[in-house]
């Protein structure tokens, strides 16, 4: 089924938010349409096309969710955005900051083939460069890690597997600390006053952190 780069940015957006979902994975117009920087009523045009095209399900005023086929799209293109992060930050020296909006126009290549050449020659990886999970051909994807930084209990140590909030001044702050995926932090202290934490970066010396930094980094411990 070819569809519009509009199209196809929908349903990733969507197959997004609903995989953060708690129970079932749907979203609201509203909240997709501030998720996309656009209006309400544009949001609300384009699941009508997407409906009508079997991609989602949706009635006026009530939730939207991914149909087989549309998940399965969305699948598609993530597949392809994630392999080009990985191509662009591993094979052209391109910063974690850099490679989303890149692949943001790459994505869109039709090509089965190039994905497939393109996933054969960075050897199959499982994670993009922001420790994303990269789906299979078939759709799989290997499983992620649900624990947050501000989860962990003061005294312990993790390893950063994944940013939860990828916007470039974010990542552009995370590499002015010096972190990155697998960067170790400890947790030194917690705030009851505010739930910011300080915490060691690398076993360097101590900083604090507020809790929507910690809130926006996915650890392992």
């Amino acid at each position: 089924m070819m569809l519009s780069y509009t199209e196809e940015n929908y349903l990733k957006a969507l197959f997004k938010i609903c995989s953060q979902c708690e129970g079932k994975p749907e979203a609201g117009t509203n909240e997709m349409a501030a998720y996309l920087g656009v209006k309400p009523a544009t949001a609300t045009d384009m699941f009508k096309k997407l409906k009508e095209k079997g991609l989602v399900d949706y009635e006026r005023y009530g939730k939207i969710s991914l149909t087989e086929i549309g998940k399965n799209n969305a699948l598609i293109i993530l597949r392809k955005h994630r392999l080009w992060e990985t191509f662009l930050y591993q094979k052209l020296d391109f910063s974690w900051d850099e490679v989303h909006e890149v692949a943001e126009q790459l994505e869109h290549i039709q090509s089965e083939k190039l994905v497939s050449k393109l996933e054969d020659f960075l050897g199959y990886p499982e994670f993009d460069p922001h420790g994303d999970p990269i789906p299979k051909a078939n759709g799989d994807m290997p499983p992620t890690v649900k624990m947050i930084l501000s989860d962990l209990k003061i005294g312990e140590s993790c390893r950063v597997v994944a940013v939860k909030d990828t916007s470039v001044v974010f990542l552009q702050y995370l590499k002015r600390l010096g972190i990155s995926i697998g960067t170790k932090i400890t947790v030194i202290e917690k705030v009851s006053f505010d739930g910011s934490l300080q915490v060691s970066i690398d076993d360097q010396e101590a900083r604090n952190v507020s809790v929507k930094f910690a809130d926006s980094l996915f650890v392992a411990k």
